[in-house]
């Protein structure tokens, strides 16, 4: 299995140990990235839910994901109450042009989501990658925002081969990426970053980029594998190996949550990779946060910290681009 790979099975035999997936469901998941339910009873061996209820979760949230290991010491705490910075933008509001658009990759046509402010001018441009569960109305949410607050957004649908999140349906999705290599992946925001080009209001030089769990990784990705990229924001998603630090051009914020042990836990490591190899680097976590708590659809959110971490974002975006 590819760091990816890995990184979605930790991630459903971790939801089945919190009781988010019965026995049956898990192996299912971790089948559609083995390919094997035989080698999927063998990853499932020895794990057990913890004891008491089932915990809560919906379509929309995406699992916690990552390795064991131990929470480093908490770096930075919220600061700020709930905010409009990350309130949830209309797709009528009207200070946003939003909606769907088509772009090449390759031979392929790529299904995306655009939002920008209205009025005259160019702006910087933020590229958005999606959680493991696909590009949900959240993500596209998000997107607005970025463009309520003067960027032009791109969220790409990593499943456009596939039919694209929505036909490939929610469940299907961490296994449908799963069997992707994640090189395309990060060519596939490449080509985004290249349609963006020929928008007149797209400032397309001063180029960031932001991701959510699975998305978060594939943010690191990105960084290591585009060197026009100026600014990154991962959130809680798992590191690229140290070997590739030296290709990151970008000012890189990561963001973690200080329950999220498994992803919280590769901070240090990579944390010393760039200050090592000179890279501009920060790190926030948030001690009573889990994953996805900057998701406000799903069961984890935690708005004092997703209203401070989205204020960073913007903060960061707002110095590098």
């Amino acid at each position: 299995m590819n760091d990816l790979q890995r990184y979605l099975v930790d991630e459903f035999v971790e939801d089945y140990q919190e009781r988010r997936l019965t026995r049956r469901a898990t192996l299912k998941m971790i089948a559609s990235i083995t390919g094997s339910m035989l080698v999927a009873e063998g990853l499932l061996a020895g794990c057990a839910p913890v004891p008491g209820p089932a915990t809560p979760t919906t379509a929309a949230e995406p699992s916690r994901m990552g390795a064991p290991t131990e929470v480093p010491t908490v770096e930075a705490t919220a600061t700020t109450p709930p905010a409009e910075s990350t309130a949830t933008v209309s797709p009528n509001d009207p200070e946003v042009d939003a909606g769907e658009v088509q772009f090449p990759s390759g031979a392929d046509t790529i299904t995306g989501y655009l939002a920008h402010p209205v009025g005259d001018g160019t702006y910087p441009v933020v590229l958005v990658c999606h959680e493991n569960r696909g590009l949900t109305p959240h993500i596209q949410d998000v997107t607005r925002r970025l463009a309520k607050a003067g960027y032009v957004g791109l969220a790409v649908d990593l499943l456009s081969r596939q039919g694209g999140s929505a036909k490939v349906g929610e469940t299907n999705v961490p296994g449908a990426l799963g069997q992707i290599d994640p090189a395309q992946f990060v060519e596939d925001f490449k080509n985004g970053w290249a349609y963006l080009k020929t928008l007149p209001y797209a400032d397309a030089a001063r180029v960031g980029m932001v991701g959510f769990c699975f998305g978060g990784g594939v943010t690191w990705r990105v960084a290591a594998g585009m060197p026009e990229l100026k600014a990154a924001v991962p959130f809680y998603g798992p590191p690229i190996p140290e070997s590739d630090v030296p290709k990151i051009q970008a000012a890189v914020l990561a963001i973690y949550g200080g329950l999220d042990q498994r992803i919280t836990g590769t901070a240090p490591a990579i944390e010393a990779a760039m200050i090592a190899n000179k890279k501009i680097f920060e790190k926030v976590i948030y001690p009573n946060a889990d994953h996805a708590f900057h998701n406000d659809t799903g069961t984890r959110y935690n708005p004092e910290a997703a209203t401070d971490a989205w204020k960073r974002t913007l903060e960061w975006f707002g110095k590098y681009l």
